[in-house]
């Protein structure tokens, strides 16, 4: 379909096209997925249930794999619109950039914090309509279903660093403003589908770690989460704080590095006879080093956050307290993430746009 029915002369084909291929995708999965529901089940089958047994119908978990499937395109779609130059969103951003990086600032966050609302609403359904269907196990396989599509969404998703450096290139080789705007206008695409890859995967890591959630109460013994028990309260604030915890020790480690950065790139200007006029070599390899020790290292930190807090809350706690902060960072974490990810590609198509509109024209 990519190849051969929709080929793209205009730039702004671009997108429809990438999103055609979402759009196939999703519906030759549904039918594939009824295929394997209707030869695969048996028409009635048990699972699990927290201690009890639940009756479940072939129909009703091709239904529950559906909902994730669709619930995974709504997201996208919703992705797309927040953060593609072709909408009002984005443009709104560039527009604010006539009155400095403040007011960038403010309307970038707006636009990210505006962009939860309905992938939220659309997890939500499809958590209510698996879960109604087939308890925890219609919720993992709710997830199952929203990255059913991953392997497309993965190619469109390379089209972003792929055409960026190829702009890169251009720009390097001091080519033509024709082939700056083309490799632009592939790279605002690429910039919204990876914001769309982002999405798939933060709904259905949501899922999986609901999924996950429930596996613990029942394996832990814990029959209700009750939130006015001072111990589930208490974890449920911690939780809910962990991925702004998260959140400020990765960026943190960003902004190090590209401090020390900044600081070797003066040190080579200041100290390289000729690099200034462009007849010496700088020092790529310490260059190099700084991002690839940076992203090693400064990673030890978060990672250590993730993996010791659900030991330290369970030994020195129990398992009530980690069940609030486990259901905690799950909420928190994955509107944070949808929130962090729609302002990035947001703010990056809104540089493209301006680009585009007024230094390519001009």
């Amino acid at each position: 379909f990519a190849t051969d029915f929709f080929e793209i002369k205009l730039v702004k084909e671009i997108e429809p096209a990438l999103k055609k291929q979402l759009v196939i995708s999703t519906v030759l999965m549904t039918v594939g997925i009824a295929i394997v529901s209707w030869i695969a089940l048996p028409s009635t089958f048990t699972i699990f249930n927290f201690g009890e047994q639940k009756v479940v119908k072939n129909w009703q978990l091709f239904l529950c794999v559906s909902v994730g499937l669709w619930a995974g395109l709504i997201i996208g779609f919703v992705t797309e619109y927040y953060t593609s130059n072709a909408y009002s969103p984005v443009q709104d951003v560039a527009d604010s950039c006539r009155t400095g990086a403040a007011t960038n600032v403010i309307f970038g966050l707006a636009l990210g914090y505006k962009s939860v609302i309905i992938p939220i609403f659309a997890i939500a359904i499809s958590i209510f309509v698996s879960f109604s269907f087939a308890a925890m196990y219609g919720v993992a396989v709710d997830a199952l279903g929203m990255l059913s599509t991953i392997a497309t969404g993965l190619a469109i998703d390379a089209y972003g660093p792929i055409s960026d450096n190829a702009g890169g290139i251009a720009e390097m080789a001091g080519m033509s403003h024709r082939i700056r705007e083309r490799t632009d206008a592939l790279d605002a695409a690429g910039n919204t589908t990876a914001a769309i890859g982002k999405g798939f995967a933060i709904g259905s890591a949501a899922l999986v770690s609901l999924a996950l959630f429930g596996a613990f109460v029942s394996r832990a013994g814990v029959t209700t989460v009750d939130v006015l028990t001072p111990k589930v309260f208490i974890g449920l604030i911690v939780g809910v704080m962990l991925p702004y915890w998260f959140s400020a020790m990765t960026m943190k480690s960003v902004g190090s590095a590209a401090l020390k950065m900044v600081e070797e790139v003066r040190r080579q200007f200041n100290t390289i006879p000729g690099l200034m006029e462009g007849t010496a070599k700088p020092d790529y390899a310490t260059c190099v080093t700084i991002s690839t020790d940076a992203s090693i290292k400064e990673m030890i930190p978060p990672g250590a956050l993730v993996m010791l807090t659900p030991l330290i809350v369970g030994i020195f706690f129990g398992v009530e307290t980690l069940s609030g902060v486990l259901a905690g960072s799950l909420v928190s974490g994955v509107q944070i993430a949808i929130s962090a990810s729609n302002t990035g590609g947001a703010w990056d198509n809104a540089k493209k746009y301006i680009e585009v509109k007024y230094y390519f024209t001009k």
